[in-house]
């Protein structure tokens, strides 16, 4: 069971993530079903309603925000969460080089970028 905290970490990732080129379908249907299996629709409420705040601003604020809690993470965990939306973009069959660019920024700042590098390779 994931505490708020979690919650709330996963829903703005891959929230922002999939908002950094603007929100397709698939993507959205992916945020409804990940706050169902995590039961974490309070806290996909809460991460659209901070990206909602200013949405120019929504990465680089997010990024502060996540690097304040995930600073404090196991390895483990920070490469769990940088492959979790490495995945979740997957599902549409590419990659955009906003996204990329975006992940390789969280995965600098929490000090994976090797681990995301293969799992681009893979």
């Amino acid at each position: 069971m994931k505490s708020v905290e979690e919650k709330r970490v996963y829903m703005l990732l891959k929230s922002v993530i999939f908002h950094y080129h603007g929100l397709d379908e698939e993507e959205k249907n992916d945020l409804d079903k990940t706050a169902d299996s995590l039961d974490a629709h309070e806290e996909y409420k809460w991460a659209q309603e901070f990206i909602a705040q200013d949405y120019l601003t929504s990465f680089e604020r997010a990024r502060d925000f996540l690097n304040d809690i995930i600073a404090d993470y196991p390895k483990e965990k920070r490469i769990e969460l940088i492959n979790m939306v490495w995945q979740a973009n997957n599902l549409k069959g590419y990659v955009t080089e906003m996204e990329a660019t975006a992940m390789l920024k969280l995965a600098k700042d929490w000090n994976v970028q090797k681990e995301l590098i293969e799992l681009v390779l893979k």
